[in-house]
């Protein structure tokens, strides 16, 4: 592996494309420590410290601590995100996105509505955000905000507007110039910048090593051999795909012969990514968000508590949540129906099955066949943090990088530009990463 890395440096326009994404990246996490003008961010800190299990550390954890930090790039990059999802639903949906869809020029529109509606999310959000912090402000001995009104209000928009419009531009030009996805690599920048202080708390506590150190030898063992049988388990749900046979047949248009070939098409275990747990968190924190609004209400105290990070109805609607939203938004990405007229279109067909109706059937049951263990291993991970926190009495900060969120992420990002990377080194003669076995990506 490092052979292969010395040889991406000998390539020179690959060696510009990592230069490139690492240059970004330092952008990327110095603006992480840039302040919003008119936020006490001592103040914020000591706040945040109280929303665990909110959607306020969700959004810190993809932003890499911006938002604690009350920083330019608070909102980080889940505007973008939040955007792009919506348009995918939408374009599944909705008849005047799907025309766009399909236009020659459609991806471009596609793209731009998305910015738009980034841009849409992000004053919505810091203003939400601006009006919290400044009704908060009174409340308690320290004042998070140095000033209140509308000139706090419209700095604040202006500013995360500002900074989160950044972000997306940044990744965008990441993904041109650079290598691997640019959105993606900036938020598993975000995600790993918080392994440092993760660290520093495993050495507290193991610190004395032996019998006083407040996680025990036993106990260390286990993480490590969970940390790698988790990394390797994301991998193969990750790399995992059934591929399903197509054969073209022989069509002669003149004097040419066209088709007479065989293809596959890849469906993946885990078609829908990271998706589901993100989508199930979201709406598993909005109650305790609630909450922080209407402190004396008894029914929404009573749901929060049942909610809870750790209570076995979390872990079960957690769980149930994640696969709902699995099957759900494998169903928005992946449709069977188009799939199965456009092989007919082009003369494709399935050995043994018939083409139309009949594939689009094939279709429907081999792909609920594997989302299922997708889904099921997708809420293992997803609940091992929380799992890990109770049984074990680790802290949570070194637990969610034993499963989680934060951990499919870096994978799936590593991954995909390690593929990258190979591409580029195979194309040229040089060696992979790896002798044996392959990447995924690799051609």
């Amino acid at each position: 592996m490092l052979k292969a890395l010395g040889s991406a440096f000998k390539i020179p326009e690959l060696k510009k494309k990592i230069l490139f994404t690492l240059a970004m990246i330092a952008v990327f996490r110095l603006g992480a420590y840039v302040p919003t003008p008119g936020i006490n961010a001592q103040a914020l800190a000591l706040f945040f410290e109280q929303q665990s299990g909110t959607l306020f550390s969700l959004m810190d954890m993809f932003s890499g601590g911006a938002m604690s930090k009350a920083t330019v790039f608070a909102l980080g990059i889940m505007p973008y995100i939040s955007a792009s999802i919506i348009m995918q639903l939408l374009t599944a949906v909705v008849p005047f996105f799907m025309k766009i869809a399909k236009e020659p020029d459609g991806r471009k529109k596609i793209t731009q509505y998305t910015r738009y509606g980034t841009i849409v999310l992000c004053i919505i959000q810091s203003l939400f955000i601006a009006s919290y912090l400044e009704g908060f402000s009174g409340m308690g001995s320290m004042a998070m905000t140095l000033f209140t009104g509308w000139k706090l209000r419209l700095l604040v928009i202006i500013t995360l507007t500002a900074g989160s419009a950044f972000l997306m531009w940044l990744g965008e030009q990441m993904s041109t110039f650079g290598i691997g996805n640019g959105i993606s690599i900036i938020i598993t920048a975000g995600i790993v910048s918080r392994m440092p202080p993760a660290f520093k708390q495993f050495i507290e506590y193991i610190t004395p090593f032996g019998h006083d150190a407040r996680i025990k030898p036993p106990t260390i063992l286990l993480l490590v051999i969970m940390l790698i049988g988790v990394i390797v388990g994301v991998i193969l749900i990750t790399q995992g795909q059934r591929k399903i046979p197509v054969q073209y047949a022989k069509r002669v248009i003149g004097r040419k012969i066209y088709g007479g070939h065989s293809s596959y098409i890849p469906l993946r275990v885990n078609q829908a990514g990271v998706i589901p747990i993100i989508f199930a968190q979201s709406a598993l924190m909005f109650p305790q968000t609630i909450s922080s609004f209407a402190k004396e209400n008894v029914f929404i105290e009573n749901v929060t508590r049942w909610l809870g990070m750790g209570h076995p109805v979390y872990i079960v609607c957690f769980t149930l949540l994640i696969v709902f939203f699995t099957y759900f938004y494998t169903a928005i990405i992946f449709n069977p129906q188009d799939v199965a007229q456009n092989m007919k279109k082009h003369g494709g067909f399935i050995p043994g099955v018939r083409p139309g109706k009949p594939t689009e059937q094939y279709f429907d049951y081999i792909l609920g066949r594997i989302t299922l263990p997708g889904a099921i291993f997708l809420a293992g991970i997803a609940v091992m943090p929380t799992i890990i926190n109770g049984w074990l009495k680790v802290p949570y900060l070194i637990a969610s990088f034993l499963g989680g969120t934060g951990i499919l992420i870096i994978v799936g990002v590593m991954l995909d530009t390690m593929g990258q990377i190979e591409s580029h080194l195979l194309m040229r003669h040089y060696e992979g990463f790896m002798k044996k076995g392959k990447i995924r990506t690799r051609r």
